[in-house]
């Protein structure tokens, strides 16, 4: 990375004291943003009593990030360093990102709220070099012998008998050491992020530099992001991008692996006491606002991804923001975001398709992504050749090549093979094409429809049923509150099963009414004619990162069960 003057050099750690915001980095947007508006707010976060204490300027969060990557270099922690990073979303958490990222480090993040042995597994698969977390994780890493490769140990708050140092020491450390800024090239890796694990045990996603920095312009190109807006980000590594865009984060008072259980009173403070522009949430989240009711009048643009957004959410939502606001739902996943958009005027025109059985529209790719859709293969596909492209109308696998599809698991050699295809370009060269592991078609208007995750479709004698194309057509029922298709048995002879889960105000009585009710709208569509068993289920299993992602593997063993017991 070239530097300000022809001297720039970097140091043994390949750190530099380069400030140049063209480099390929996510955090070389700072030293810019923090020289033209120095005293704007970059993020505002709640204190333990949910008081808007804690600020970081764009000057101070450029200059203490500088301190703190400075000293993690004197603590040992340097470029391409792996760094599992365990801590709340306080101010302590975006210095350390940034400060990571300005080092050359590889932070490592995990959802902390996933099963204890598929969290071990992560962190045991990341293999890091250095440990950062507050004085809980530590109890746990050393109880449960997390990351035990990690050498390197960073508490944020008080350290006790685990040993290493604190993040207070690290930026004393630092203090004078003046401006820092890696040498990272596009190809370097950025961040290890981890899968939420809904069909599975989480994967590492590598990321590159050049991932993080594409996803900025493709965010800020698909939704027209400005600067000066004001965000809150429900999800907290969102918020990572806002610096880059020129936002300020307001980071809500709540916890943030469970969305769902949100307090829209504490939501619609922040929104109103700063003026909040533009919120993401998943659609566990936007339902939570949709029952609440309140309008939400600063509001500009509102988005939600995760899931497919229920359409009685997303008519809700429409008419709690003002006239001029938009709602779009993004479609994509961490290996590869954004993939496609639609915004809620659009989305709710095609309700009625969706509705009927067609699947849910997620709108047009956002260039300059390539979407293709091929025919289904469970096996790994080395070459681009050996796939068999679509057309529109046909339903197979969604497939995408650009700027932000991602290259590979970490120390996941079978998953990676699994997932990603290599494409011989015409020039020369080879790109990847990523697998979304997810099932679609296009409309003959361009329009991409998601149908449901390809591991989740019920492989029936009479062919296969997709998830999205079936349960919409039973959420229609005023008393359901959703529905989850799974399969029992084995593929190619499977049994379709219906779960439903009742809205709260369903009582017991009603039960059998509702089951010949779903017989009579099963009965009046020809792809769901076929499903004949309804199982009621008391809350359906969820993902731990939206809330929102069913656990269908869950209930298909659960309905498996059941139908035991009644045979």
């Amino acid at each position: 990375m070239p530097g300000r003057t022809s001297g720039s050099t970097a140091d043994a750690d390949g750190v530099s004291s380069d400030r140049d915001p063209s480099s390929c980095n996510i955090a070389a947007s700072l030293p810019r943003l923090a020289r033209e508006q120095p005293d704007r707010v970059a993020m505002r976060c709640p204190d333990s009593a949910g008081r808007y204490t804690a600020e970081l300027t764009y000057a101070q969060l450029d200059a203490r990030s500088d301190a703190i990557a400075a000293g993690l270099a004197k603590h040992g922690i340097v470029r391409g360093s792996r760094t599992v990073v365990m801590v709340r979303p306080t101010p302590e958490f975006f210095l350390l990102m940034f400060a990571l990222f300005k080092a050359g480090a590889v932070p490592v993040l995990v959802d902390p709220g996933i099963d204890r042995r598929a969290l071990k597994q992560c962190l045991d698969e990341a293999q890091p070099d250095a440990f950062i977390g507050i004085p809980l994780a530590q109890l746990a890493r050393v109880l449960l012998g997390w990351a035990r490769s990690a050498k390197k140990i960073v508490t944020v708050g008080t350290r006790c008998a685990w040993g290493g140092t604190t993040l207070a020491r690290i930026e004393a450390m630092g203090a004078d050491a003046g401006p820092q800024l890696a040498a990272t090239v596009p190809d370097d890796v950025a961040g290890i992020l981890f899968t939420s694990g809904s069909t599975g045990v989480p994967k590492g996603v590598v990321y590159r530099h050049r991932h993080f920095v594409a996803q900025i312009e493709l965010l800020r190109n698909a939704f027209g992001m400005q600067p000066g807006g004001v965000d809150l980000p429900t999800f907290p590594p969102f918020a990572l991008f806002d610096p880059a865009l020129g936002l300020t984060s307001i980071i809500p008072d709540m916890d943030p692996t469970r969305p769902a259980n949100a307090d829209p009173r504490k939501l619609h403070a922040a929104i109103a006491r700063f003026g909040v522009t533009q919120l993401f949430g998943s659609p566990a989240l936007m339902k939570v606002l949709a029952d609440f009711g309140e309008p939400l009048p600063t509001v500009q643009r509102a988005t939600s991804a995760g899931a497919p957004v229920p359409p009685d959410v997303v008519a809700k939502i429409r008419t709690l923001l003002p006239e001029t606001a938009q709602f779009w739902t993004p479609y994509g996943a961490t290996e590869c975001l954004p993939v496609a958009v639609i915004e809620g005027r659009e989305l709710q025109d095609t309700r009625t398709a969706t509705e009927a059985g067609a699947g849910t529209c997620v709108g047009r790719p956002v260039p300059p992504n390539e979407v293709r859709i091929i025919r289904i293969v469970d096996a790994p596909i080395a070459e681009w050749s050996g796939a068999e492209v679509l057309p529109a109308g046909e339903v197979g696998e969604i497939t995408v090549a650009g700027p932000t599809a991602t290259d590979s698991y970490f120390h996941r050699d079978a998953a990676t093979r699994a997932a990603k295809i290599g494409e011989t370009l015409p020039g020369g060269g080879v790109r990847i094409v990523h697998r979304m592991g997810d099932v679609g078609y296009f409309d003959r208007e361009g329009r991409l429809w998601f149908c449901g995750r390809k591991t989740q479709r019920v492989e029936t004698a009479g062919g296969p049923l997709y998830t999205e194309q079936v349960e919409p057509v039973f959420n229609t029922h005023p008393a359901i509150r959703r529905t989850a298709l799974v399969g029992v048995g084995e593929p190619g002879r499977q049994r379709p099963v219906l779960c439903y889960e009742l809205r709260p105000q369903a009582t017991a009585p009603d039960k059998q009414d509702i089951v010949a009710a779903l017989k009579s709208i099963a009965a009046a569509h020809a792809h769901t004619a076929r499903i004949d068993t309804f199982l009621c289920h008391p809350a359906f299993p969820v993902d731990i990162r939206h809330n929102a992602k069913i656990g269908r593997e869950k209930l298909a063993a659960w309905a498996t069960a059941q139908l035991e017991k009644t045979a």
